[in-house]
């Protein structure tokens, strides 16, 4: 089997030649170079309305290097490029994509209820840090119970390392993780064993190195919006049809081509657009009535605005518009709970940690329009109770959440054992679909920092305003305490942040792995087959005390779900759920249960089924 993105620009093979295409509506001149290996030539663009130059070359095929010259001095690599092995500042390459034969023809995806997402960085991952490393490791996926892997991004970014948000070719591969052909072949590996592969993508913004599109697509970008990289990416502007079209084909463009069942759009709320509908619904629009209408593809997003209204449902209980969103609000108020930290966005969790968690459970969002502290009182989030619990992706970890500490610890090692055992059987039992970040599962105990490779004059750059941003923490307001925060530039930085899989079969890991691995077969014995069809509205919640909660959820199939938790150091007295018992931490025996006796940091999660 063949799979082939057609795009209106970049490098298309074409019968016996290629055709290139650039949107450069700030150019007098463009020239094309091609190296096919046997010389360079170029050639003059013909210039066509709106901003577009054209040339149809025959002879030449995959495999040939090229790249534009702009008004005769600057050379630039294709924005659209499929593969630039040289970095983001050399040639881009030509590829044709019917040249990867595919073998899952029959992969038409899952559906999203079934979802345990699992979240790694390619080149982090594995000793060998690229898309082969991953391939290595997917049975060890699959014996977790993950059914989908989420990319961080991919796009080709500048340097040899980088978490991969500073990207500037969205449509290439970074060379240091592989070649197209090799993450072709992860996707496909990956749908023989049944899992989803997820690919997170940046629409806010380029990075700051390898971005050229100023020089000669100026419309690119709106000065109208302002962001903290810079004038916006221009959607909402003149010329903002070339760029509105040049993302939704990127989505659709990993969704067809490499076979991803779905992206994660990153921080939707930096992205400016007065216009309606806005992009992210437009692209939304575009994937399900694309690729969406065969097989289950998933849109995911980052929104730190808790927009409810782009996770609507239809009257199928269908998306039209984007699956689910990360809910940071989760997050944070479990981290408070098991770590007591307050600083930074944690304050608008300080107040009733519990109660808002479990309405995080019962409703989605634990702020749903509610005055924010930590935003200056501003108003944060819309109602969203009426959705499903599967519209809100959880976590206790993630890329974000560990990496942006100033040392990148991990959970484990901020938190007391039997407080991060609870959380995580509330995470990965609740109807919510759980995401785990690499490593977390054996609770490695290699930190996730942040790590990048510009240039001196940029790394210096972002060096100091990383140790900026913290000035604001308590713990590093002395200079000399900012002063150890790792630089991101260093080698060493992202060397200590690769897993070490060798602990795995060691205690103490050992038996953390062996705990994910039991919680996520009773997911998906128990709690997976009884989601199908569940609305929203549906579940409520009660805290006891300050630290105690009950949750409860009527899932798809009429069964009642039930959560007792204890989530603080002192034994509460609860009510037991009704129901068969499906988990008890090993803290909590059957007679203490029954007797409605909660000790410390403990939970009960029970099952009433539906009547026949």
């Amino acid at each position: 089997m063949k799979r082939r993105h057609r795009m209106p620009f970049g490098a298309e093979l074409d019968g016996d030649g290629t055709r290139f295409r650039l949107w450069a509506p700030g150019a007098h001149r463009v020239e094309l170079l091609l190296d096919d290996g046997s010389g360079e030539r170029d050639l003059t663009l013909a210039s066509h309305a709106g901003g577009w130059y054209q040339a149809q070359v025959a002879g030449v095929g995959a495999g040939c290097r090229y790249r534009y010259r702009i008004d005769g001095t600057l050379q630039v690599p294709d924005p659209a490029s499929r593969c630039n092995p040289d970095d983001v500042h050399g040639p881009s390459l030509v590829v044709d994509p019917l040249a990867f034969d595919w073998q899952d023809g029959s992969w038409r995806g899952r559906p999203w209820h079934e979802a345990v997402v699992y979240e790694l960085h390619v080149g982090a991952f594995s000793a060998s840090g690229d898309f082969d490393g991953v391939r290595r490791r997917l049975d060890h996926l699959v014996e977790l119970g993950a059914t989908a892997v989420e990319l961080m991004p991919v796009a080709d970014f500048p340097g040899r390392r980088g978490w991969g948000y500073d990207g500037v070719l969205p449509f290439a591969p970074d060379r240091t993780y592989g070649s197209p052909a090799a993450l072709k072949t992860l996707v496909q590996e990956a749908h023989a064993r049944g899992l989803m592969m997820l690919l997170d993508v940046v629409y806010n913004h380029f990075g700051p190195d390898g971005n050229y599109l100023h020089a000669y697509a100026p419309a690119f970008f709106n000065a109208a919006h302002h962001t903290p990289w810079g004038a916006a990416i221009n959607f909402d502007a003149p010329g903002c049809e070339v760029v509105r079209d040049f993302f939704i084909h990127n989505a659709l463009y990993w969704l067809e081509e490499f076979h991803f069942d779905g992206l994660r759009l990153d921080a939707v709320h930096a992205i400016c657009d007065d216009s309606r509908p806005d992009i992210v619904e437009a692209l939304c629009a575009a994937v399900r009535a694309g690729p969406g209408r065969e097989r289950e593809v998933h849109i995911i997003l980052e929104n730190d605005h808790n927009r409810a209204c782009y996770l609507r449902r239809d009257t199928d209980g269908r998306p039209p518009c984007a699956t689910a969103q990360w809910n940071d609000d989760f997050h944070h108020a479990a981290h408070v709970l098991v770590t007591g930290e307050t600083d930074g966005y944690y304050r608008d969790f300080a107040d009733r940690p519990a109660a808002r968690l479990g309405r995080c459970l019962a409703e989605g969002f634990a702020f749903q329009g509610e005055p924010s502290p930590f935003r200056g009182g501003s108003p944060r989030g819309e109602p969203s109770a009426h959705l499903p619990p599967t519209a809100f992706v959880d976590a206790l970890q993630n890329h974000d959440q560990i990496g942006n500490r100033a040392f990148g610890e991990r959970l484990h090692q901020l938190a007391a054992a039997p407080g991060l055992e609870a959380l995580t059987a509330i995470l990965l039992l609740a109807p919510q679909v759980p995401l785990l970040f690499m490593g977390e599962e054996f609770a490695t105990d290699q930190p996730f920092l942040f790590f990048c490779d510009f240039g001196p004059e940029l790394a210096q750059a972002v060096t100091a305003g990383r140790r900026r941003e913290f000035a604001r923490f308590a713990r590093f307001a002395d200079p000399a305490s900012r002063a150890r925060i790792p630089d991101p530039n260093a080698e060493s930085s992202f060397a200590a942040s690769v897993l070490d899989w060798s602990v795995t079969e060691r205690p103490p890991h050992a038996a953390r792995l062996a705990l994910y691995r039991r919680l996520l077969a009773l997911r998906q014995a128990e709690i997976v087959p009884r989601l199908a069809g569940m609305a929203g509205g549906q579940a409520g919640y009660a805290p006891h005390g300050e630290r105690a909660l009950a949750v409860h959820w009527r899932l798809g199939d009429g069964s009642c779900l039930a959560l007792a938790a204890n989530l603080g150091d002192a034994a509460v007295r609860l009510a037991p759920q009704p129901g068969r018992v499906l988990y008890l931490s090993d803290t909590l025996q059957a007679a203490q249960h029954a007797a409605g006796r909660l000790p410390p940091w403990s939970v009960a999660w029970t099952l009433v089924e539906a009547a026949p």
